[in-house]
């Protein structure tokens, strides 16, 4: 059967609406973050809620930054003429599983890594 032309979405489509959901109750959250702290304990000084939506920016700077950069990476990836993502995580799956393990490794420090370089830009 012959495929009529309609494209099925992308499954990072879903995570990306996750993530562009989370990034804007984020930034909903940031005028009202140091009222509900206030609120919340009236002993708080005017210090004390500031370093908490000085965590809240750097987690917003953080997602932004993740989320640049791999739409940056698609766009390198399809400039380039490389195999799409789909054909790329196949052929992970064919790996041994201590390559996994230490390619996983890796991805989730390089991620913690921006994530502090991020909390200590703002902070």
């Amino acid at each position: 059967m012959k495929n009529i032309g309609i494209k099925k979405p992308h499954m990072m489509t879903a995570y990306a609406l996750e993530i562009g959901f989370l990034l804007l109750v984020m930034v909903l959250l940031w005028p009202l973050g140091q009222h509900l702290i206030i609120s919340a304990d009236v002993t708080a000084g005017y210090i004390d809620p500031g370093i908490w939506l000085l965590v809240l920016l750097s987690l917003i700077s953080f997602l932004l930054i993740a989320g640049l950069s791999f739409w940056l990476l698609q766009r390198l990836w399809l400039g380039l003429g490389l195999p799409v993502i789909e054909v790329m995580v196949l052929q992970f799956k064919t790996l041994d599983s201590w390559k996994q393990l230490s390619f996983y490794w890796a991805s989730f420090v390089s991620l913690l890594f921006a994530a502090v370089g991020c909390l200590i830009a703002v902070c």
